[in-house]
């Protein structure tokens, strides 16, 4: 499995275990790789995954960059707003069990919302910076 993959699937099980991201991203979490046309919502979902080298001594290390969105449509800025705080406090220095990786760190780095050009949908965006060394 790839590195993003990895670290990716343990955002995704560390938010879905969460309780303050499902009291705002319901329970089960609505957690996708990418938006379903009629998914219900508030929702979040992987926007974007970067990584490049960050060796260390002998490490295999990798700075990776997960950008993740927020989506919400009745509840507006505030649910986005809230989503986006749960999320940060899930993952912000979260422990990430990461398959054939070893987690250094990982921080919330940027977050930002703004409605979308259809006038009724608001997005969340979350940036993750995490430096994971081969286990």
């Amino acid at each position: 499995m790839s590195a993003d993959r990895a670290l990716g699937e343990a955002i995704r099980a560390a938010a879905m275990g969460d309780a303050g991201v499902k009291a705002t991203l319901g329970d089960p979490v609505r957690f996708f790789d990418e938006r379903p046309l009629n998914a219900a919502l508030p929702c979040v979902t992987f926007a974007r995954f970067e990584s490049r080298a960050a060796d260390a001594a002998e490490a295999q290390a990798l700075e990776q960059i997960v950008t993740l969105n927020v989506w919400s449509r009745q509840g507006g800025r505030a649910e986005t707003l809230d989503a986006l705080a749960a999320l940060r406090a899930a993952l912000h220095d979260a422990t990430l069990t990461i398959e054939g990786r070893t987690l250094v760190l990982i921080h919330a780095v940027f977050s930002d919302a703004f409605r979308v050009g259809d006038g009724q949908t608001t997005q969340g965006v979350l940036r993750l910076r995490a430096i994971t060394e081969e286990a």
